[in-house]
């Protein structure tokens, strides 16, 4: 059994992605990635693929495929465009998945289609100026109003599809979480929100340039002044975001290593390409033994990242938590890979690897946002020992 392509579904999937990203997303990477610009209708196009609600019901307009089926997307993505494969990991994971498996009837019914569609692009807002990792230090709040309805405050900082155009154009739909109080033991309450476009007091305070890499993605501050957000529009019940963040934190996980593999793959198979067409004293660079060395280990770590990616995709089920332990473990090991993999393509291309009409220049800053996003590595680090001091079972099984 090929693990990335555990049946002919994920095998058919994989090839009509990759065929896509070909001929729609190569194109206009270099381009988007050069000005800072995201290309908002490319990614809505993704919706008549079937693909922005890929693990959302079908009754809604999604696919309802598998988290190995959401790892293929965003690898193939990722070979091409990451910054792309970004703002669709934030549409796709971190709001219609978290709303597919998080919210209530009435909001899937009423919001999952326009975003499975692509009429509507969503994002997920947690991150702040002063506060990340930590998210009890989350400062921002929402305070119950006598009409049943919430008072939410606050700024939320690098939030992927934040803005959707230039000139400053908030998401059409924002998965918000706000501290609502304390409970019985003191304990900070959080709780999540559905922030829709249009609401009178959501704002786009800033689009955030001059990043390293992701550039082809948005990323922008939030602003939520006096905003007043409807009942409806609370996410189960008070307190409860832990549990929404706790499930969806594992796809996210699987879903940004993936984007590493991509990376990874794509900076192999070029460093190998320009091995053989490079000669250097009257052999091919690739008879060298300092650049077999950079062959070599790309491959083992690529094909380790692999088996470890599409393993832990397998034994994932969606929307149920339990598998933090390896969700951790892939993202820990494959965004590090990636990064060095792109930097020993990087270094066998030599100066042609080092500018940016070349891909692997544009892959090597791409892979480091992936390990700050989505947990950084110590956040990874400490989580591994924490479970394993909980199970230390788990490495024998």
């Amino acid at each position: 059994m090929d693990i990335a392509n555990p049946s002919e579904e994920h095998a058919m999937l994989r090839e009509m992605v990759r065929n896509w990203t070909n001929e729609f997303v190569e194109p206009q990477a270099l381009e988007h990635d050069r000005d800072e610009k995201f290309n908002l209708d490319l990614l809505r196009s993704m919706g008549e693929l079937g693909l922005l609600g890929i693990s959302a019901p079908e009754e809604f307009g999604g696919a309802g495929l598998d988290a190995t089926a959401c790892a293929i997307v965003h690898e193939e993505l990722s070979a091409s465009d990451p910054g792309f494969a970004l703002a669709y990991l934030a549409h796709s994971m971190l709001f219609v998945n978290n709303l597919a498996f998080n919210g209530s009837e009435e909001q899937k019914a009423r919001i999952l289609p326009k975003v499975c569609s692509g009429e509507w692009i969503g994002a997920m807002a947690m991150s702040e100026p002063d506060a990340g990792t930590d998210v009890l230090g989350l400062s921002s709040t929402a305070v119950l109003q006598d009409d049943g309805t919430w008072c939410l405050n606050g700024r939320k900082m690098w939030i992927t599809n934040g803005c959707i155009d230039e000139t400053g154009t908030p998401a059409d739909v924002v998965w918000v979480y706000a501290k609502t109080g304390v409970d019985e033991k003191g304990r900070v309450q959080m709780s999540t929100f559905l922030v829709e476009a249009g609401t009178e007091g959501y704002a786009v305070g800033q689009k955030i340039y001059d990043k390293t890499g992701m550039r082809a993605s948005n990323t922008a501050e939030l602003v939520f002044d006096n905003c007043m957000i409807p009942a409806h529009n609370l996410v189960g019940q008070p307190g409860q975001s832990l549990l929404h963040m706790m499930a969806n934190l594992e796809i996210e996980r699987l879903t940004l290593a993936a984007m590493a593999l991509g990376i990874a793959r794509r900076s192999l198979d070029d460093m190998n390409r320009y091995a053989t067409e490079r000669t250097a004293f009257k052999s091919q660079i690739r008879d060298f033994g300092q650049m077999q060395r950079y062959i070599g280990e790309s491959w083992a770590k690529y094909r380790s990242m692999r088996a470890y990616i599409y393993d832990t995709a397998n034994s994932m089920t969606l929307g149920t938590p339990g598998h933090r332990l390896d969700s951790d473990g892939v993202k820990l090991f494959a965004t590090t890979a990636a990064k060095e993999i792109a930097d020993a393509a990087m270094q066998v291309m030599g100066g042609y690897g080092y500018v940016g009409e070349y891909t692997v220049e544009r892959l090597w800053r791409d892979s480091k946002l992936l390990e700050i996003g989505g947990g950084t590595l110590e956040s990874h680090q400490k989580n591994i020992t924490r479970d394993l001091s909980k199970d230390p079972e788990a490495i024998n099984r």
